[in-house]
């Protein structure tokens, strides 16, 4: 991991992000995955501790647009958590996919953390869903993180996944500039759709870490602001609703998911 920091010094000083993160995607053997290596202002201590906690996982999966619920069943290694994912505007439970995540706690020492989730099964014929995160200490209190989301995919899936694109989803593009004729363009289909959901569960672990130096009572407003106005910067691929409209969905949400265990 520290090779990997040196390696991408100069990308995570310069970038079109406007903050320490390199943003990475590929396609391939029915896979999709999408990469975020980023400085974390938080240090090592407070970063192993939320990941090392299935319960925290939840307070902060619940920040993503898509995430409609998120219960774990024990704050310790292993652990199961259910997580229903629909779509970017109010829903009842009922309406919405149902993933079962195994989370697993793979490293935790004074100088590295690894933690894992992974779905067998996923919507519309998808599968192996696979969120992993490491981490390991920096100087000046900062934590350099590596964030892997992927999962894999079917005929069915690829087609349904195309009908979305091809309606709903028209015009949404990734982060990622390839060539394409005399110029660049951002990357589209399942690559962009897998960079959109990277840099949006990103988002939810800077908005989570720098919510816990203010008073509890405070944080979840905290931490819902900085999410949308984090995804505000990058408007071409991530503005779905208004602020407001946000905001009013996802504490129904967080209070739905406080609730119904």
């Amino acid at each position: 991991m520290l090779e990997k920091h040196s390696a991408l010094a100069k990308q995570l000083a310069e970038n079109a992000y406007r903050r320490p993160l390199v943003l990475e995607s590929s396609e391939g053997g029915n896979t999709v995955s999408g990469n975020a290596y980023a400085v974390l202002d938080s240090p090592f201590s407070t970063v192993s501790a939320t990941f090392k906690s299935p319960h925290r996982w939840c307070e902060m999966l619940i920040l993503h647009i898509n995430t409609k619920y998120c219960h774990a069943g024990s704050d310790g290694s292993p652990s199961m958590l259910k997580v229903s994912v629909g779509k970017k505007t109010p829903q009842e439970l009922g309406d919405a996919y149902s993933l079962q995540f195994a989370y697993r706690l793979a490293a935790a020492s004074p100088g590295y953390l690894s933690a894992q989730l992974q779905a067998d099964k996923g919507p519309l014929g998808t599968s192996n869903y696979r969120i992993e995160l490491q981490a390991v200490p920096l100087p000046g209190g900062k934590t350099f993180m590596h964030m892997r989301y992927s999962y894999g995919y079917n005929v069915a899936s690829r087609l349904a996944m195309q009908g979305y694109l091809a309606t709903v989803g028209t015009g949404k593009v990734g982060f990622t500039q390839i060539r394409q004729g005399p110029g660049t363009v951002y990357v589209e289909g399942m690559r962009g759709a897998v960079e959109r959901n990277t840099m949006r569960y990103y988002l939810a672990i800077e908005a989570y870490l720098a919510s816990l130096d203010k008073p509890a009572a405070q944080q979840l407003e905290l931490r819902l602001s900085h999410w949308f106005d984090a995804t505000e910067q990058y408007p071409r691929q991530l503005r779905e609703v208004d602020k407001e409209s946000y905001l009013v969905m996802k504490r129904a949400e967080y209070q739905r998911q406080q609730t119904l265990l």
